[in-house]
């Protein structure tokens, strides 16, 4: 492995090579770990069409699920920045279906997330508002808030979102358009309005006591709506990746 001054290291596994923060506990939440692969000898068949291993049969394992396949059924080579890989990596017909639906995330939204959107923020029942430029930190782990102040909100620590869209105030919506990182079971693209802000829940740093942030579309209401719609988007990635 060796060192790069981004703060990131190459290292190399069975699966190729990967750049992975040097510490891992700036890994980003939305990242996979590799999984175990089977062992050789517990798998003398294809996990997927059942055709026996033999000489000219070779197996071969998925990267993101670390079954084992024949060529047929792992022939698939497709990015994973999931899970870090420099370049794509052999996957199963599943997985790299799961894979091929991320890559617009990675693509689009995250850019979105990283470039921020302006909002008008309201902490706890203040009366106070502050117009305030919200973005992803570059290792995805927080909400950055900036204005005259400066607050962070981590990702972890969210216990729920809500997206709001026009014309639609907390309750008002159904409650398959609330998305939870932690405990719910609706996620929903949340239709065709456009999202016009965002009611979360989140537990501040040395705290148990949910504390309630709210945000509105400040002056450019496009560039606000599609940092909502990946925010949106996010979630849904760390709520199934709580299966994965």
């Amino acid at each position: 492995m060796s060192a790069l001054p981004d703060g990131k290291k190459l290292v190399r596994s069975p699966s190729g090579l990967r750049m992975v923060p040097e510490n891992g506990a700036f890994n980003s939440p939305f990242s996979l770990d590799e999984p175990q692969w089977v062992p050789d000898k517990e798998c003398p068949r294809c996990m997927q069409c059942d055709t026996k291993f033999d000489f000219i049969r070779r197996k071969h394992h998925c990267r993101r699920c670390g079954r084992c396949f024949c060529d047929k059924c792992c022939s698939k080579k497709v990015a994973l920045p999931r899970m870090c890989f420099v370049d794509p990596v052999r996957q199963c017909a599943e997985c790299s279906l799961s894979s091929q639906k991320e890559t617009e995330f990675y693509d689009k939204q995250l850019k979105v997330l990283l470039g921020g959107g302006t909002f008008v923020v309201t902490l706890g029942t203040s009366e106070k508002s502050e117009t305030m430029t919200c973005r992803l930190s570059n290792n995805h782990r927080y909400m950055f808030l900036d204005g005259e102040s400066h607050f962070e909100v981590e990702l972890s620590r969210i216990s729920s979102m809500q997206i709001l869209t026009d014309g639609s105030s907390p309750g008002e919506n159904d409650i398959h358009t609330y998305t939870s990182l932690l405990d719910s079971q609706y996620i929903s693209e949340g239709g065709t309005s456009r999202a016009s802000g965002m009611l979360l829940h989140y537990k501040p740093m040395g705290s148990q006591d949910a504390q309630q942030l709210r945000m509105e579309a400040a002056d450019d209401k496009k560039v606000a709506s599609l940092w909502l719609a990946a925010m949106h988007k996010a979630a849904k990635l760390l709520y199934e990746a709580r299966d994965q």
